[in-house]
């Protein structure tokens, strides 16, 4: 929960209240409480999103709180290191869960609940390795690409619900962490670009990247409608 932590306690500050899912507890827990800190309502859905069930949980837990307005998917998976025939099947359909089936999920759950509305939110957190090739992370860049593929159909699918991927810019996160210290097939080529950012100071923290994205939402989201939006400061 390195961004998704970061917006929750960065929107709670706004006095928006949440629903926050994550696939372990503990961490979930502790950024819940420390938004409920802030005056808002802030409850916790533990499990996996791509799944009907969880998905159908956030929004119960929403409509409890208030009112649905929308999600922001920032849930993601790497498996870095192994070149793809490296890869065992259930590393490979495990980013594609958590990245492309988690947001067909919130999108067939959440969006047909906001478009009598005629508005709402759908925001997905995107990457720039939706339009790379690097070796070691095959199945990353293609869930992401997919994933912002989905995002624009969205998009072009209804205006009721303002859609767009906002891409958070080379942030330090666990999945960061990973591919520094990666092994497999493509795990050097991985060091050779993921090391320098951290040796040389150049990652943004959670919090800067979050920030970009809780500005973004203060200022007619609308005008993004369909866009992939990239962190400025």
């Amino acid at each position: 929960m390195g961004i998704g932590r970061a917006l929750a306690l960065g929107l709670a500050g706004l006095g928006v209240n949440l629903v926050l899912n994550a696939r372990t507890r503990d961490l979930l827990d502790q950024t819940a409480f420390q938004c409920s800190k802030q005056g808002v309502t802030a409850r916790a859905v533990c499990g996996d999103i791509s799944r009907p069930e969880t998905a159908v949980c956030c929004v119960e837990k929403a409509r409890e709180s208030g009112r649905l307005t929308g999600f922001i998917h920032a849930a993601g998976l790497l498996n870095p290191g192994p070149y793809i025939w490296e890869l065992g099947y259930q590393e490979f359909s495990g980013v594609f869960d958590v990245n492309v089936l988690a947001s067909f999920t919130l999108i067939r759950e959440v969006v047909p609940l906001l478009i009598p509305a005629g508005q709402g939110l759908a925001v997905f957190i995107g990457s720039g390795a939706a339009e790379i090739t690097q070796p070691g992370i095959a199945a990353y860049c293609a869930a992401k690409s997919a994933q912002e593929h989905l995002a624009r159909q969205l998009a072009a699918e209804t205006r009721a619900v303002t859609c767009f991927v906002y891409r958070p810019g080379i942030v330090e996160t666990r999945m960061q962490e990973q591919a520094r210290q990666a092994r497999g097939g493509g795990a050097r080529e991985l060091h050779r670009v993921f090391r320098p950012w951290k040796e040389k100071g150049q990652l943004l923290s959670p919090e800067q990247s979050a920030q970009g994205l809780i500005n973004i939402l203060k200022n007619n989201p609308h005008k993004h409608h369909g866009k992939t939006v990239t962190w400025t400061p």
